[in-house]
């Protein structure tokens, strides 16, 4: 369990600075440590709800969030999330589309953004509010908040500058992943919360401390582009690891 925590720690840092949850690779990280994989999702969302509430009133008080493009955003995603989670779905298909999607998002995450482009959104960045829902859905049904599909789609379509995609995937994971833990806890009973706090509260202890860290240095610090490349590099290592067996 400490190596785990350290590991969440970690990982919580990281994310938070781009303004993610870390769900995705929480529960990576659960599943390569044998945990049942109907707890993994309960686990990972309430992950994502204690980093990324921090992170969201952080940005917030920044003034850097665009609150009318989040909030459409995850209005759109929310009820989606419900449902995916609601879904049921069985361990091996749990595993490969989490794998592949942590891949596939780790080498989006590689792209160059340029401070220019970011300066001049692209045509395709009014038609982000179409695919929030499938984002939404996907990530309820793997028990995660979603950002780390939605913001590598708002880079690429240069929608805002690096510090607001990170807001906006911020409160997007945070209200995603309250919607996703509904549907789950419905899916699978109510006391499978208690069994993940019961199991994982020094997880939910390291995250905690992680997601500050991780938001202050988003706000404060860190370059924004050294941040995306080290998550990147963890999200492709862990995804690798789980599709070919840890």
């Amino acid at each position: 369990m400490p190596l785990l925590a350290a590991a969440f720690f970690v990982t919580a840092v990281l994310y938070a600075a781009v303004g993610f949850g870390g769900g995705s690779t929480y529960n990576a990280l659960l599943a390569l440590s044998g945990m049942d994989y109907r707890l993994l999702p309960v686990l990972a969302l309430s992950c994502n709800l204690v980093v990324v509430a921090g992170g969201s009133v952080r940005f917030a008080r920044a003034k850097v969030t665009p609150w009318r493009g989040a909030a459409l955003l995850t209005a759109i995603a929310a009820p989606a999330a419900f449902l995916g989670g609601l879904t049921p779905i069985g361990e091996d298909a749990f595993l490969t589309i989490l794998g592949v999607s942590l891949l596939l998002t780790g080498l989006t995450m590689l792209l160059p953004i340029t401070q220019s482009d970011e300066a001049r959104p692209t045509r395709l960045a009014r038609f982000m509010p179409l695919v929030a829902a499938p984002i939404g859905y996907l990530a309820g049904l793997v028990g995660i908040g979603g950002g780390i599909f939605l913001a590598p789609l708002l880079h690429l379509t240069r929608w805002r500058d690096a510090h607001a995609v990170a807001a906006t995937a911020s409160f997007f994971i945070l209200v995603n992943s309250g919607f996703g833990l509904v549907g789950q806890l419905i899916k699978n009973g109510s006391g499978m919360l208690g069994a993940a706090v019961e199991s994982g509260l020094p997880l939910l202890i390291a995250v905690a401390v992680g997601g500050q860290i991780g938001s202050f240095m988003a706000v404060r610090f860190l370059p924004q582009r050294v941040i995306r490349w080290m998550t990147a590099a963890l999200v492709i290592w862990v995804g690798l690891r789980l599709l070919y067996g840890g």
